[in-house]
């Protein structure tokens, strides 16, 4: 029983172990040039790129001697962490001369079990310089890719600056200013080796999109470069200046200037059979392409469906690509997204990409027509009229469940299916409308009413609470007289203390009445002073308006 354990659970490992080779992706030993094209003396830089953390040491190279001559080699290693993964790279620089003019191949490399890609090169023969210029220690060229274009097509410009001796920093070239054509800027700028009549040079180059604004001859004016030379001083001489004692040392140089040869170009203009009221669009090659997300085989009412249409032109710009055709289908809602421009240097020039997403909703089932999209365009490379094309494409949206609305159906036989009733609805609308109503009426009425109603009489008459007054202060009795006092002035307009505020006779009965109540000679009182008083108080005069009407309006005028 055992055995057959240990064999199941090895079957179990090996099982384990193949479903996690299976799920993890295999790594690569990735091959890339910073160009394909070289001429003749120039070095290229071959970079070789894998994923795979446990690789060491460097690539087999030895299957480059045949046709190249290894300059440099260095590997760098990088460490990014992405959403909490952690992504290791692996790169080896290697710098690479050519032995021969030519279509080279750079053949695969093998580091471990891992092979790279080959790659196809073309070396140019480099073209004839004068003797002079090639003894120089800086000089420089220009070149166009070439002299005849069409009107707003590109041309390529290349700049490379020689330097067969060292530099200081202060290098600078003039910028490039050409009348009548808009430029872009390829890339960064290159740098890389070159041999001249078996003399190492560095070179520095440049390379600018030139697109011509106007037809006609054109020049690309000359180009001027400035640098400070280091010059060094021999070991001997260095000493005899007591300078420290090294091999060779550096000493500030002359300062050098060179430049180019100014450029002619011959800007064609438009063909006269190009289509009119069509953009111009001049290209090596113009693709179009669309991608709907999700898949419109399912569609239904309701649905969302993105529709993204990418046009990609090599050798215009993006911003000289034109809004592509919107999908305007009166059985689609479309909401668009902005435009999304960029650019991309290549070998051949710039490529530009024109990106157009918008959403399309259907309101109503059925078949759907998309039209078609057709971009004309002019290809420069064979110099004729070409078009991009996207074909018709047809929408079939069903019925959703979800948004569907009870209704009269007809069937193929002719009956009518009725759906639930509509008379509780109407029942309701009535309803609603008479309570409307009702309120209404109600509220025109209390418009019409006074604002405020006069309570009912509750307490005592003013009449009874006055007899009450007089019968307890000529009796003398200061008890009495206080609580009939008090009865009488709550019916009062005024309180007692503003009564005896304004009418001096009250305040001083008062007085006497309260010496009655807290003191001891209470029994001493005479209201006989108090009921004068009371009888002789005169009345509240009332503000009056100056128009001679009341100070306060009534609250609902008529």
């Amino acid at each position: 029983m055992s055995r057959v354990h240990t064999v199941v659970i090895a079957w179990l490992l090996c099982l384990v172990a193949l479903v996690a080779q299976a799920d993890t992706p295999a790594a690569t030993l990735q091959a890339s040039v910073d160009r394909t094209r070289v001429n003749t003396g120039e070095t290229v830089e071959l970079t070789l790129e894998s994923d795979d953390a446990t690789l060491f040491g460097k690539p087999d190279m030895s299957a480059l001697d045949a046709d190249f001559e290894v300059r440099d080699t260095r590997q760098l290693n990088s460490l990014t962490t992405l959403e909490g993964n952690v992504h290791a790279t692996t790169r080896w620089l290697i710098t690479l001369m050519p032995r021969h003019s030519g279509s080279i191949e750079i053949p695969p490399l093998q580091l471990g079990e891992l092979i790279s890609q080959p790659i196809a090169l073309q070396v140019v023969e480099a073209s004839a310089q004068s003797q002079a210029q090639k003894l120089a220690p800086v000089f420089m060229e220009a070149s166009l890719d070439q002299d005849t274009v069409y009107v707003q097509a590109q041309a390529v410009l290349t700049v490379r600056i020689y330097h067969s001796v060292s530099l200081f920093d202060d290098s600078n070239l003039t910028p490039l200013q050409v009348p009548d054509a808009r430029i872009e800027k390829l890339g960064e700028t290159r740098t890389y080796e070159k041999q001249i009549n078996g003399i190492r040079h560095g070179v520095i180059e440049m390379r600018y999109a030139l697109y011509p604004q106007h037809s006609g001859d054109m020049t690309i004016p000359a180009q001027e470069f400035s640098a400070t030379m280091v010059q060094d001083i021999p070991e001997t001489q260095a000493a005899a200046t007591s300078q420290p004692t090294v091999a060779t040392s550096p000493k500030p140089g002359k300062l050098m200037r060179v430049m180019s040869d100014p450029l002619p170009l011959k800007v064609k203009p438009q063909p006269a059979h190009y289509p009119a009221n069509t953009p111009w669009l001049p290209a090596r090659s113009i693709t179009l392409s669309e991608n709907w997300s999700p898949d419109p085989a399912h569609s239904q009412i309701g649905d969302s469906l993105t529709r993204t249409l990418v046009v990609k032109a090599e050798g215009l710009s993006s911003a000289q690509l034109p809004p592509l055709p919107a999908t305007e289908v009166s059985a689609l809602r479309r909401y668009p997204d902005q435009p999304q421009l960029s650019n991309q240097a290549s070998e051949r020039g710039l490529v530009g990409s024109r990106e157009e997403r918008e959403a399309l909703v259907p309101n109503r089932p059925g078949a759907i027509d998309i039209p078609a999209v057709d971009l004309v365009w002019w290809n420069t490379l064979e110099d004729h009229l070409e078009h991009s094309f996207l074909p018709a494409r047809t929408l079939q949206v069903s019925t959703n469940p979800a948004l569907a609305v009870d209704m009269p159906v007809s069937d193929n036989s002719g009956v009518t299916v009725i759906g639930p009733p509509v008379w509780p609805w109407q029942l309701c609308t009535v309803l609603l409308s008479f309570t409307t109503l009702l309120g209404f009426g109600l509220w025109w009425r209390a418009r019409w009413q006074p604002a405020l109603t006069r309570a009912a009489q509750t307490g005592p008459s003013p009449r009874t609470v006055l007899d009450d007054l007089k019968r307890a202060s000529l009796a003398n009795d200061p008890q009495a007289t206080r609580q009939a006092l008090d009865a009488w002035a709550r019916q009062q307009p005024e309180t007692l203390a503003d009564m005896a505020a304004r009418f001096v006779p009250l305040s001083d009965a008062l007085d006497g009445l309260n010496g009655a109540l807290y003191s001891e000679t209470g029994k001493l009182w005479l209201g006989e002073d108090l009921w004068k008083a009371v009888k002789a108080l005169p009345a509240v005069e009332k503000p009056i308006d100056p128009n001679g009407a009341e100070s306060l309006p009534p609250l609902y005028p008529k």
